[in-house]
């Protein structure tokens, strides 16, 4: 009988229906009890068929993981980079030292203080509770000279007790906020002189930094736990800064005095279950996780509480949030979010790759198309570029934002001397345009990057595009900064430390900026009114400039916060960190290529699909321009929008 091995190699240089070489390795095994049944070019001709009938179809499905593995069925994220606080690694350190020098030093007195502080902050990192008692057997003293010395720290204000029953005949102690900014402090100049002192290349007369008012301490606990029964309940999206949130679920519970029980979904499921959640009679959740651009559909439509009183009542800082980012969490004057991760979506490059052929990053787009061939080598397994091609949300949003580069956004938004407006928005501003020139050169940049892209681009998502970049098998990508930990935190990466970044490269009109995309915690509108106002504090504790630092510093490399972003020890993290804090500086970060209007996600779900079938050869460019221009103005007309 015949056995035969068919393969299908993508090609991108032609239409999808002709995108498949057809590569045949025949071979016959003919015996005289078993002739073949049927000729060899019959059993081709079916076997072919039906395989490239699956391999059409797998083209166009999307990923059932849209947010690799940081998205969960359940509840709660699985840890990808555990990083341990180097924080905790100092206590260890000094509760050594002193140990040594106690036994060998044979030291009395003097001592006291500072074990228990060591205690004290060690217990506060990993999320125990710590009793007088615990506490007093940790110093080593007598229990009367114990008890003492937590008296007089209590009065110095260096322990806070909080009652650990609603009764108060019990209380758990915690170091105070103004003992976490010591400690911070005297653990980073110790950090700074150990290494002064071990590399001798320094000179002796050298002192390490002031961090007064530069290193953020850790969050220090409320001196009231939260009264919420069943706990906070937290609806996230999927990716790392909400992943390290779960990993210190422990630390915040304690901080907050109350369990935690969050859930994390990918984009398009977040949105959906915060759409079903509105339409409760009292809400299920108490905090969620809202994208950027959905912020004028979801205050529209009454899904959020408006922030706006419970800010005005608070000492609550917005001076230090990056302003693009505060400002698309708010609808008509109203904020209704917390920012709590602030992304860049940036042209991310192979600083290797680039020397060997002495190239320079892109800057424009005929500079890129002429890197992405230069770097593109089948034989190599290495592709130019890599960015979102999945049907869907995905290349809705690549659309968008290269969109932008061209010097257009998607809707009809009043031109600024720096950009667009996104704040003053009226109904016809959202006209959509895609019938501009500029949507035109966008689909045919795209179709030309489809030469020097992965054979699975037209399936790829926001975490495919990264992993391609991290494995290896591109030497550039757009990506949002709030995936780079998988290459920046990861050795094993042909990436890690090798990674430029740089604002996406600009069409002919355009003008540089970097995408701002992200995530602000928000409470929905309907939630029980005996919970707000512990839901505000927890809201806050959580999006802290304290809070934000220990999300980067346990796997999470985006922050929505200058003075976190600024941190010594936060930009120490990743060259990536300090990259995009200078662009946002320097007024590139922008929120205007997604405004957050009202009909946005309408305007990216049909950009997924006439775009996506665009490149897919389904349909010519002015068909599918047309085609979207149309739903979206029926869309918008049709929800009141425009």
């Amino acid at each position: 009988m015949s056995s035969l091995d068919i393969s299908l190699r993508p090609r991108h240089d032609f239409p999808f229906w002709l995108k498949y070489d057809l590569t045949l390795e025949v071979k016959l095994f003919r015996s005289a009890t078993h002739p073949a049944k049927m000729s060899t070019l019959d059993t081709i001709c079916r076997m072919s068929k039906k395989t490239f009938a699956r391999r059409a179809r797998h083209a166009n499905r999307p990923s059932a993981r849209p947010e690799g593995p940081y998205e969960t069925e359940g509840q709660g994220v699985t840890s990808g980079y555990p990083i341990r606080d180097e924080q905790i690694r100092f206590v260890d350190f000094v509760a050594r030292l002193y140990e040594d020098a106690e036994s060998l030093l044979q030291l009395s007195g003097g001592q006291r203080e500072m074990r228990m502080i060591l205690y004290l902050v060690t217990c506060h990192f990993d999320g125990i509770p710590v009793t007088s008692s615990s506490l007093a057997a940790a110093s080593g003293l007598t229990y009367g000279t114990a008890r003492r010395t937590i008296d007089a720290l209590t009065q110095r204000g260096s322990i806070v007790r909080r009652d650990k029953t609603a009764s108060g005949r019990t209380q758990t102690l915690h170091p105070s906020d103004e003992l976490l900014k010591q400690w911070r402090h005297f653990a980073y100049r110790g950090q700074a002189s150990m290494k002064i002192t071990i590399n001798r290349s320094e000179k002796r007369r050298h002192k390490p930094p002031d961090p007064a008012g530069v290193v953020l301490p850790p969050p220090a606990v409320l001196k009231t736990k939260l009264s919420l029964g069943r706990g906070l309940r937290v609806l996230v999206h999927a990716d790392p800064t909400f992943m390290a949130m779960q990993n210190l679920k422990r630390q915040f519970e304690m901080i907050l005095g109350t369990t935690i029980n969050s859930r994390a979904h990918s984009i398009d499921r977040l949105r959906s279950e915060i759409v079903e959640n509105s339409k409760l009679e009292v809400s299920k959740f108490d905090i969620v996780a809202v994208d950027l651009p959905w912020f004028g559909e979801m205050a529209s439509a009454n899904r959020l509480l408006p922030l706006g009183p419970l800010i005005a009542e608070s000492d609550f800082d917005q001076a230090d949030i990056y302003p693009d980012a505060l400002t698309s969490s708010s609808w008509q004057g109203m904020q209704y979010g917390v920012p709590i991760m602030t992304s860049a979506e940036l042209l991310v490059y192979r600083e290797d790759l680039l020397a060997e052929k002495n190239m320079q990053p892109p800057k424009t787009i005929k500079q890129t198309l002429s890197t992405a061939r230069a770097m593109h080598s089948r034989k190599d397994n290495i592709a130019g570029i890599a960015w979102n091609g999945g049907r869907g949300t995905p290349i809705g949003h690549t659309f968008l934002m290269v969109m932008s580069a061209f010097g257009q956004p998607v809707l009809n938004l009043n031109q600024t001397a720096d950009g667009f407006d996104a704040v003053r928005v009226s109904p016809e501003n959202l006209e959509p345009m895609f019938h501009t020139p500029a949507a035109r050169e966008t689909v045919e940049y795209l179709e030309e990057l489809l030469h020097f892209s992965p054979p699975e681009i037209l399936r790829m998502n926001w975490y495919d595009r990264a992993l391609a970049f991290a494995e290896g098998r591109a030497a550039m990508a757009y990506s949002h900064s709030l995936l780079a930990p998988i290459y920046e935190l990861d050795p094993a990466s042909p990436a890690h430390q090798k990674t430029g970044y740089a604002p996406h490269p600009t069409g002919p009109l355009g003008r540089t900026i970097v995408p701002m995309g992200g995530y602000s915690l928000a409470i929905p509108a309907n939630i029980d009114p005996d919970r707000i106002g512990d839901v505000w504090l927890a809201l806050q504790t959580m999006t802290s400039a304290s809070s934000a630092k220990l999300y980067l510093t346990n796997g999470s490399l985006s922050s929505p916060r200058v003075s976190v972003s600024r941190d010594p020890e936060v930009s120490a993290l990743s060259p990536m960190v300090s990259a995009v804090d200078r662009l946002a500086a320097q007024g590139y970060l922008r929120a205007w290529p997604r405004p957050s209007v009202p009909g946005i996600s309408d305007v990216v779900a049909v950009a997924g699909e006439e775009i996506h079938d665009i490149l897919r050869g389904d349909k010519t460019i002015k068909q599918g321009l047309e085609a979207a221009q149309n739903r979206v103005v029926s869309l918008m007309h049709s929800r009141g929008f425009g």
